[in-house]
């Protein structure tokens, strides 16, 4: 069993090898309280070596829609279903979130989105090949997002 994400009295707890620590324990919490906001959902997450099953899904997603290989140690991971959707996280020790939001009774619902924590680089295997927007957050200051359409099964 996973640990439930405050997001009132945000921990680093899980993430604290990260040099950006502060700003992605804020993005964890930012995800944490949007669903708990929308859905009513307590956000897990699970240290990414004791969850192979998600951390398979999220890379095959990503070496087959983009050749995308994420060199960064995952530290956490997060898979449940809510709403109609199958979401899978994977935080990772530079600072990036992924996600896949893959809307189990519509194809054309279904994305990659990627997020980077305040104060990093964009990692050079994600460079020149999306454009990130910026959005301000109370827990982790700007954000900065991307995503992609997922197109095969999965």
């Amino acid at each position: 069993m996973g640990k439930i994400v405050d997001f009132v009295n945000v921990s680093l707890e899980g993430l604290e090898s990260s040099p950006v620590s502060k700003t992605l324990a804020g993005l964890r919490a930012n995800e944490a309280r949007y669903y708990k906001n929308k859905y009513n959902h307590d956000f897990t997450v699970t240290p990414a070596n004791e969850d192979q099953k998600t951390l398979d899904y999220v890379n095959n997603i990503l070496l087959k829609e983009r050749d995308i290989t994420i060199s960064s140690k995952p530290l956490e991971t997060s898979s449940f279903t809510v709403a109609n959707l199958r979401m899978a996280y994977v935080f990772y020790e530079n600072g990036l979130s992924i996600n896949v939001m893959y809307t189990i009774d519509d194809p054309k619902k279904r994305a990659v989105g990627l997020k980077l924590s305040e104060g990093m680089e964009v990692p050079a295997e994600l460079k020149d090949k999306f454009r990130f927007a910026r959005q301000k957050s109370k827990l982790a200051g700007v954000i900065r997002g991307s995503f992609f359409v997922i197109k095969a099964e999965y």
